[in-house]
């Protein structure tokens, strides 16, 4: 038998805490339940999980909620992270493997969603592309890959989704209470972007134009500031101008997705 190639990727920093994924694992649950419920192998990949499996593990339990029979495979590239998933393994539902951007798996396996989150951040935005395909090649071809970044406590996040078409979306997810404006999300753009929030870049346009109407909003406060980020985002889907997604529903979470066409790198 022949060696397995060596992964694809470089070790990361490794970082995480628990309930740090949150806000992309809420997301999941909710927008693509059909995505995973309608799929023949459930199986489920969460690239880059860091020096602990905790999140790897939350991730595992959110979706069984909806698919009780979920396979979700931790990959990492650094063999003592894989070791230390081991210790929490809970086959067949939660395994770990060792790999990087191939994922690891072995062939036939293809999984429906691959969650890599915090992952490419150390990569150059040229290289971001060739991952993508790379993970993108060996997912199911009805499969969906979330590349998102988020500070250390979960509170601040973004993420792009994208199918086998290439990208189709960007979310923002933030916890209300806690910021400023939203444009804070900058610091946490994914890395296809967030050397792009300079004038002249779609995605600058976007945040500068939600900080506009957050400003607009600010008499809201008196009921919250959920109820500011509501009215905010329902200003900015007024005016047209961002094709934006999802309901109030959604917003009232923090959360923002819209069309990836409208941010993407110019």
């Amino acid at each position: 038998m022949s060696p397995r190639p060596r992964p694809i990727g470089t070790v990361t920093r490794g970082t995480t805490n628990p309930n740090r994924l949150r806000r992309a694992d809420r997301w999941l649950v909710a927008t693509e339940r059909r995505r995973l419920t309608a799929a023949p192998d459930p199986l489920v990949v969460d690239l880059g999980f860091g020096a602990s499996p905790v999140t790897t593990l939350e991730l595992r339990d959110r979706l069984r909620r909806i698919r009780p029979d979920v396979r979700v495979v931790g990959v990492e590239i650094d063999p003592v992270r894989v070791a230390e998933g081991q210790r929490i393994a809970d086959p067949p539902t939660l395994t770990f493997r060792h790999g990087g951007f191939e994922l690891g798996l072995s062939p036939g396996e293809r999984p429906i969603l691959v969650r890599a989150f915090n992952v490419l951040r150390q990569y150059d935005e040229a290289e971001v592309p060739g991952a993508w395909g790379v993970i993108i090649e060996r997912m199911s071809p009805d499969g969906l890959l979330v590349d998102g970044t988020c500070d250390e406590i979960g509170r601040i996040a973004s993420w792009v989704a994208l199918t086998a078409d290439g990208p189709q979306s960007l979310t923002i997810s933030v916890h209300t209470a806690s910021i400023e404006r939203p444009s804070i999300v900058a610091e946490r753009l994914p890395k296809a972007l967030i050397h792009r929030n300079v004038p002249g870049e779609p995605v600058h346009a976007f945040l500068a134009d939600l900080d506009t109407a957050w400003d607009r909003a600010a008499a809201v406060i008196a009921y919250g500031p959920r109820a500011r980020f509501v009215a905010a985002v329902r200003d900015l889907h007024a005016a047209g101008r961002w094709p934006i997604r999802g309901t109030e529903k959604r917003w009232r979470l923090g959360e923002l997705t819209v069309d990836w066409a409208a941010v993407a790198p110019t």
